[in-house]
């Protein structure tokens, strides 16, 4: 119990920084795969990028229902540590591993199936770029249960205090990722050169890796944890609701967000496919701030979910001001990097001069908005934190669905052309930031005066 109490006491900076630091490392780690991919990949040409970039939409898609059973580990194994309730943790952890397993087998199945319709909404208009999307889903989507399973095992050690497991386990995979991709893109020695296919199969063998080490180690070094949580037993639906009651919301968010940037997509598609491939580069850059904060956010969702269990309301605001000071400075410094150095940061993955003038325009566009996303992501790792996941997602369905009439008014050739689409996105980040911000604020000082209220009349 003493690992997880490190965050009900103690120096809130402290417990925040030790937290989030191998979450963050976690994060990058992911922010690297997908990166290694893109600069292997980019070698090949714009063509291949397009491919992965529109396949990957589906690869995205599927984190909305992976942060079903992650969600409700983070929140349901804090809040029960926070308590000093060994037996509901190991029931959320239970809970969470069966549905995780059975999602990942059912969307998995679902991309195979109906392949050549997901690749064909996007109405490429290249049979080569689809024929690379389509193979490039098929292989991915057979290692899917791979690629649901490692993010909720490391949701249950997030929640329990332990990041610094899943950031280890998971710098292996990108090792392996790291060794494949050049070997299975390019092809080396009696390897043949796969293209993108050969990018799917490292991808699959690297996150399968990762897997097996997960299963070795959690019973070596959280025997407690994880001992006699019986897997193959009954659900109970109870759980299962509690789950779903707390990961949905979010999940609603992230399928809806998906979705909304597919139809952008389809959007951008009128000018071909090199701006198909700049976004897709462009947005794996700017991840270097949201998956900062992200880290952030999901300290933040453990260090909050504990203190609640504890019921410690004034540890919750402290932590929250604390927080909010340290992703402002991501946040800045983000905003410096994209605006001031476009040009070599872009020209890193794509030296095509005609995406290299399109990449610059996209992130010095996107820079402006990253303070108010680095906001927005902390906050809703708060109010996930309190079993409150329906706000972050109230503010971030309605503000991503206006991308969409706000992309196609901006990007009339009567106004901004292409860049109206990147300022859509950039105007609705910010306003996000704003609002939810404001939200979880009026919210804690209402729930503050209310616990000092309580408090003053036990006295």
């Amino acid at each position: 119990m003493g690992k997880s109490n490190q965050l009900i006491e103690g120096s809130i900076s402290q417990a925040l920084i030790k937290l989030a630091l191998p979450i963050m490392g976690t994060s990058f780690v992911q922010m690297a795969y997908n990166m290694t991919d893109m600069i292997w990949i980019g070698r090949i040409g714009s063509n291949a990028v397009a491919a992965v970039g529109t396949a990957g939409f589906f690869t995205w898609l599927a984190f909305a229902f992976i942060l079903i059973p992650k969600i409700g580990a983070e929140v349901g194994v804090a809040q029960s540590m926070g308590r000093q309730d060994m037996k509901e943790a190991k029931r959320y952890i239970r809970h969470t591993l069966q549905l995780v397993v059975f999602l990942a087998l059912l969307y998995g199945t679902g991309l195979i199936v109906f392949r050549r319709s997901l690749i064909g909404f996007f109405n490429l208009g290249n049979v080569e770029i689809t024929e690379m999307a389509k193979s490039y889903l098929v292989i991915v989507s057979l290692g899917m249960s791979f690629y649901f399973i490692n993010p909720v095992f490391t949701g249950i050690l997030n929640g329990y205090g332990n990041s610094r497991l899943p950031f280890a386990l998971n710098v292996i995979g990108l090792a392996v990722n790291m060794i494949l991709d050049p070997i299975m893109i390019h092809g080396l020695g009696p390897f043949p050169a796969l293209g993108v296919k050969g990018a799917a199969i490292a991808t699959v063998i690297a996150q399968s890796i990762v897997t097996c080490f997960f299963l070795y180690n959690i019973r070596k070094v959280e025997g407690e944890l994880f001992c006699k949580i019986y897997i193959l037993k009954k659900p109970d639906f109870t759980h299962i609701k509690s789950i779903v009651r707390l990961g949905l919301p979010a999940a609603l968010q992230s399928g809806l967000f998906t979705i909304f940037a597919m139809v952008i997509a389809r959007i951008i598609a009128q000018w071909g496919p090199v701006p198909i491939a700049v976004q897709k580069i462009g947005s794996q850059i700017e991840a270097i701030s949201w998956m900062t904060a992200g880290g952030f956010s999901t300290a933040l969702s453990a260090f909050v979910g504990q203190n609640y269990g504890a019921n410690k309301w004034d540890r919750i605001q402290k932590g929250y001001y604390v927080a909010l000071r340290i992703v402002g400075v991501i946040g800045i410094g983000a905003t410096c990097l994209l605006i001031f150095g476009a040009r070599p940061v872009f020209n890193f993955f794509l030296q095509e001069e005609e995406a290299l003038a399109y990449g610059i325009v996209y992130l010095r566009i996107l820079g402006l908005s990253q303070l108010f996303m680095c906001i927005e992501i902390a906050t809703a790792g708060a109010f996930n934190g309190l079993g409150k996941t329906v706000p972050p997602s109230i503010v971030g369905i309605f503000f991503n669905a206006l991308r969409i009439p706000g992309a196609l008014i901006l990007s009339s050739s009567s106004l901004l052309g292409l860049n109206g689409v990147w300022w859509s996105i950039s105007i609705s980040s910010v306003l996000k930031g704003i609002v939810l911000s404001i939200w979880f604020i009026i919210l804690l000082r209402r729930q503050s005066y209310k616990y000092a209220t309580q408090e003053t009349a036990t006295i």
